[in-house]
């Protein structure tokens, strides 16, 4: 059997519950719900750090955040070098197998210009050189709101000249042009739906008259001030949208799903150009996102926690056209960002290194039915899921909060002071404490009152939360001008 072609594609920030096929009756996916229908929806992927760089590092490597240390968007620099000295990062794999390997879009590497085990990489930056080039006839971001803020705002180029357009501009041309010689490993990788909200105009007047869903609130987040503030400091820090009231919320929504539209509709042309170019008989495809939007559930927004909104996200593989793979199924097995790994080399028949814990997708019916997960970002947010009940816990005030899914899947119903709970609480508490003592000692501390040699001797260090909405010391709502040193454009 030849070796397929592998297309990979990502969005940026896209929370799991914005795919029409999945049953959001109030966003346009025409082309995810052909991918539904053509291939397989993993309805239940999560991120264990649902932050942009720890995750790209995950696909990279195959490495949860908590086993190679990266758990913030600070730096990956040292992992990355090393994973590609030894030849272990994902594109470097495939290049040594044959394949010619490219990447199109946002990368968010260190320093941004590496390309660890890539042939070839185009990047936002290029993006803007290029429209920098021709300021006076097109200029993008030119409306001033930056990478952090919930604002919505109208993109200040027409779709033709947006980033969106121009990323599956790059990829139809490695299609067009690439060595027919060997298969490909593409990864388009859109920087939408990630703020600003700034969709093209176009695409946000097809919701003018389209309600959007409300945000979500529980019994413990039915108000902004009695929801446990180390949870919304990261929202303090860098977002406005506590400030919101329900149209305001209800305007960031809208173009959210509009971004995510207009990466859709994009997803059109290059699908267009694989069907013209006879691509789809010997093509994997796989859509997924770095991590999700809280977009104002339980008064949260941005990523890096462990609540549905955050860490939840789309999964979707498609097998080459006519291969006789059973399509138009879903699974509800737990998944991970770190199965894409395995998952890709298992299509391009390359065994995996040793030390890679995810799973490949390839065989659903074969996941393991009691898959333990597990969260850290930042050191400072936590999570165990099992069976579907959920501890999540952040250090920021010392707050843990119990869900179980089965019956409440948005979270809205903490089960962590409920009698009936308990033991359940207490066995995936003693999971996690194992689990960082094993993999972030640092987090933790010895308990004064536990003089145990083993994890129930230990506590984490903890950190004051807010002492009322927006308390806060810094504010960070991601400005960027010309500092080209970072890839940090969208």
């Amino acid at each position: 059997m030849p070796q397929p072609n592998i297309l990979l594609i990502t969005t940026d920030q896209q929370r799991f519950d914005t795919i029409n096929a999945w049953g959001n009756t109030h966003i346009f996916t025409p082309h995810l719900n052909y991918m539904a229908a053509m291939g397989t929806s993993y309805r239940s992927c999560y991120a264990c750090c649902p932050i942009c760089v720890p995750s790209r590092t995950t696909i990279m490597t195959g490495l949860h955040g908590y086993e190679s240390g990266v758990v913030s968007n600070a730096t990956h620099e040292t992992v990355m070098r090393e994973q590609t000295r030894l030849r272990r990062t994902l594109p470097a794999l495939l290049t040594d197998a044959g394949y010619q390997t490219c990447a199109k879009g946002k990368m968010h590497f260190e320093p941004a210009r590496a390309c660890y085990g890539f042939e070839q990489m185009t990047l936002p930056l290029d993006y803007m050189r290029q429209y920098d080039r021709k300021a006076e006839t097109a200029h993008p971001k030119a409306h001033g709101i930056g990478e952090c803020e919930m604002e919505p705002v109208i993109s200040t180029v027409e779709v033709k000249d947006s980033i969106t357009t121009w990323i599956v501009d790059q990829s139809i041309d490695f299609l067009e042009t690439r060595d027919t010689t060997r298969p490909f490993f593409l990864w388009t990788s859109f920087t939408k739906p990630h703020p600003p909200f700034d969709p093209c105009w176009d695409f946000w007047s097809l919701y003018e008259n389209i309600p959007m869903p409300e945000p979500v609130y529980g019994g413990w987040s039915r108000d902004l001030a009695g929801t446990p503030q180390g949870f919304l400091a990261g929202a303090y820090e860098n977002t406005n949208m506590h400030l919101f009231g329900p149209r305001q919320l209800e305007a960031s929504r809208r173009a959210y799903y509009a971004c995510i539209t207009q990466i859709d509709y994009a997803l059109g042309r290059l699908f267009g150009a694989m069907r013209e170019n006879d691509l789809f008989r010997n093509t994997w495809i796989i859509f997924t996102s770095d991590h999700g939007e809280m977009l104002g559930d339980h008064h949260m927004s941005q990523k890096n926690l462990f609540f549905e909104g955050s860490a939840h996200v789309p999964l979707l593989i498609v097998p080459p056209a006519g291969s006789g793979i059973p399509h138009n199924l879903t699974v509800d097995s737990l998944t991970e960002i770190a199965d894409i790994y395995p998952t890709i080399l298992e299509l391009a028949g390359v065994t995996p290194p040793e030390g890679i814990t995810g799973r490949s997708l390839l065989a659903p019916e074969k996941l393991p039915k009691d898959r333990v997960f597990y969260g850290d970002s930042l050191h400072t947010n936590f999570c165990v899921m099992k069976d579907r009940v959920k501890l999540v816990y952040t250090t920021c005030g010392d707050h843990t909060l119990l869900f179980d899914l089965n019956s409440d899947p948005m979270e809205r119903n903490d089960l962590s002071t409920d009698p009936a709970w308990q033991e359940k609480k207490n066995e995936l508490w003693r999971l996690l404490l194992k689990h960082t003592a094993e993999t972030a000692p640092e987090a933790l501390e010895k308990n004064a009152d536990n003089d145990c040699c083993d994890s129930s001797a230990l506590r984490f260090h903890t950190t004051r939360p807010p002492r009322f909405p927006g308390d806060m010391p810094g504010r960070w709502f991601g400005f960027h001008y010309h500092d080209y040193s970072v890839d940090t454009f969208h």
